[in-house]
């Protein structure tokens, strides 16, 4: 028996057979609906309404008996059981206004690669696909050499040109291409990694199209995959684009996916889906850019190790499994099609290696864009997320691990947590004498949740004030009705529900701040931990780098105040961004560069945090606000005693 359900406001309609879980049903629709435990029903985020017909199943502990009784059930363990109209809550939903905003200009800094001018002068804006015209001999009676060795001829003797390949597949396409023009062709070229590999010719085109060469650069995050289209004469980004990692709904964090690789045909799934989204971020850019997708011809991507394994069909399985081993750190350039990038047959895809499974090509990405592998000063460089991955050094020496901080800094494990969206709370303020709250959404709209950036601030402010004391419980003594119980676990209302856009009361909870603050202990001890083994202390740190979309917009001296980040002066920390990115933009732009990546591997020393005894003392140490040994946080132990005075 099939049944038809629509899901509702987006009116897609889909018919499907009888006890197939909703949350199924939407995917098969189209339809997003955040799902970050996997489908597991232990997150409570998929949360819809029931409007008209029946389902089995869907109640959960998350769902309030009032909720239940107006119809809200979990699409991830509600079955189909008759036709159905389904409604999709806004803090359901997703919307991707946000990821294509530009962070604010106090929040960026300039990679020190990234200056064109500079690259130029020093000689290094080489890119590594290069597209150059040749104005052949015609083949005549007396010069009947073959079309391929006429081109490469000419290449050795017009161009000094050396060492060069051609595929049987572009062999085929030669005789008839050169004589489009009659023997005015333009070939383009992918110089080598290594000095002593060989040129590779990649096309062959009729006529002079040196003026149109492009390359795309993308960062594949397990969240968000960015992209964009790149001027390979002048360096200039013609456009770009973001999008949600399509996989979410499979899993919001890296363990979640590769448990689903192991069901069936997850592991073709997933591919499919982030080769989806990057084909979609693809086509945005160059219709940003005005390129044609046929003038693509190179293409370089980053992602952390198990992302890439996605990407590549390639089973991730003993990444999460003792002894922790990705199938491979470095791969070779190959064809993009062959892994269904829609783009040219010809499109070289190269991808950044990584160091091991759980640091990957986006973090080498990151630091090759931020320089710190040429710099004398010790550098903490760290990409915070659900997987926080940490490197720490300099020119001589690189030490890297990866640290599970839990999806708290981006909305997961939080009650009302979401992505920085339309009607994120992302920053806030509270009186100290009536305890009432001030918020800011992103977008300034009515809230709807609490963003990761967001989340820091509210605890650094609700600390201050002493709302809550330094292991997250609220002060219950407090003359203030916002601070409450319900349902035996203790709150702070934020928004009163009428001025919501979800029609109920959002608050942080206890739970949430022991989230937050088993995240940044992860982080602030792993820094700690890699810091011990290399016989150094935090003071010793002289420039902290944060990269990633989060790091984009935390609030510094909230991060500190919560004890995320070490307590150093604002001025030695760079905003670096989406340093995958920038990575990737280096790779097309400058072979020189590029050559250097696999130094850059070959310097840097992995930790497993696991496997040193004194991460998880570091670990307990850092579970308070800031920290239980005040002594690393002499300014915020001073600011919060005058504070309380």
């Amino acid at each position: 028996m099939t049944y038809t359900v629509t899901f509702l406001p987006h009116d897609k309609v889909v018919e499907v057979g009888e006890n197939e879980s909703l949350i199924r049903t939407a995917l098969e629709a189209g339809v997003h609906i955040n799902a970050s435990c996997g489908g597991s029903g232990v997150c409570g985020k998929c949360r819809v309404l029931i409007e008209e017909g029946q389902v089995a199943g869907g109640v959960s502990e998350h769902l309030s008996r009032e909720d239940q009784d107006q119809g809200y059930r979990l699409a991830c363990t509600a079955q189909v059981a008759s036709d159905l109209t389904v409604r999709i809550p806004v803090e359901s939903d997703m919307e991707t206004s946000r990821l294509n905003q530009q962070a604010p200009a106090r929040h960026t800094a300039r990679a020190m690669h990234m200056d064109m001018e500079a690259l130029k002068e020093n000689g290094l804006f080489i890119p590594p696909v290069e597209k150059i015209f040749l104005d052949l001999d015609p083949a005549m009676e007396g010069d009947n050499q073959a079309d391929v060795a006429r081109i490469i001829n000419h290449l050795r003797i017009a161009h000094d040109e050396h060492h060069l390949t051609m595929d049987l597949a572009l062999i085929r396409k030669v005789p008839d291409i050169i004589r489009e023009q009659d023997f005015k062709v333009t070939a383009t070229i992918v110089r080598p990694v290594r000095k002593d590999g060989r040129n590779r010719i990649i096309n062959i085109e009729a006529g002079d199209t040196t003026d149109r060469n492009f390359a795309i650069a993308v960062d594949i995050g397990t969240t968000t995959v960015y992209g964009q289209v790149l001027d390979l004469h002048t360096g200039e980004v013609l456009g770009q684009h973001g999008e949600f990692n399509g996989q979410i709904s499979y899993g919001e964090d890296v363990i979640s996916r590769i448990i689903y690789t192991e069901k069936g045909n997850g592991l073709e799934i997933l591919h499919e889906k982030v080769v989806e989204t990057i084909n979609t971020v693809i086509g945005k850019c160059i219709k940003k850019g005005g390129v044609n997708r046929s003038e693509i011809s190179t293409i370089t991507l980053a992602g952390n190790s198990t992302m890439t394994q996605l990407l590549l069909s390639i089973n991730p399985t003993y990444i999460r499994k003792d002894p922790y081993v990705p199938a491979s750190i470095l791969y070779p350039p190959f064809l993009a099609r062959e892994i269904h990038l829609d783009l040219p047959e010809h499109t070289i895809a190269l991808i950044y290696p990584g160091v091991s499974s759980y640091v990957g090509g986006d973090i080498i990405a990151g630091v090759m864009a931020s320089g710190m592998y040429q710099s004398s000063e010790l550098t903490l460089y760290m990409d915070i997320g659900t997987n926080a991955e940490i490197v720490i050094g300099h020119q001589d020496w690189m030490v890297c691990t990866a640290a599970s901080a839990g999806p708290a800094f981006e909305g997961g494990g939080v009650k009302f947590g979401m992505r920085a969206t339309k009607g994120a709370i992302e920053d806030f303020s509270i009186d100290p004498e009536t305890y009432e709250p001030m918020i800011i959404t992103v977008g300034n709209v009515k809230a709807k949740g609490i963003c990761g950036s967001g989340l820091i601030t509210l605890a650094a402010r609700l600390l201050e004030v002493g709302v809550i004391d330094s292991r997250g419980k609220f002060n219950r003594e407090l003359p203030t009705s916002r601070i409450r119980e319900k349902d035996d676990i203790w709150e702070y209302v934020l928004v009163d529900k009428e001025n919501t856009q979800i029609d109920r009361d959002i608050t942080i909870t206890e739970p949430d701040l022991d989230n937050l603050i088993r995240a940044k202990g992860a982080m602030y001890s792993a820094a700690l931990t890699l810091l011990d083994e290399i016989g150094l202390g935090i003071q010793d740190v002289e420039r902290i780098i944060l990269a990633g979309g989060f790091g984009s917009y935390v609030d510094l001296e909230s991060a500190i105040t919560i004890g995320l980040l070490p307590e150093i002066e604002p001025e030695k920390v760079t905003y670096l961004g989406n340093g995958s990115l920038l990575g990737c933009k280096i790779n097309c732009l400058t072979n020189a560069l590029r050559r250097q990546v696999g130094e850059v591997v070959s310097m840097m020393t992995n930790f497993e945090l696991a496997t040193i005894p004194s991460y998880m003392d570091h670990y307990m140490g850092a579970l308070f606000l800031p920290h239980t040994e005040m002594n690393y946080f002499p300014k915020v132990k001073a600011r919060l005693e005058g504070l309380r005075k």
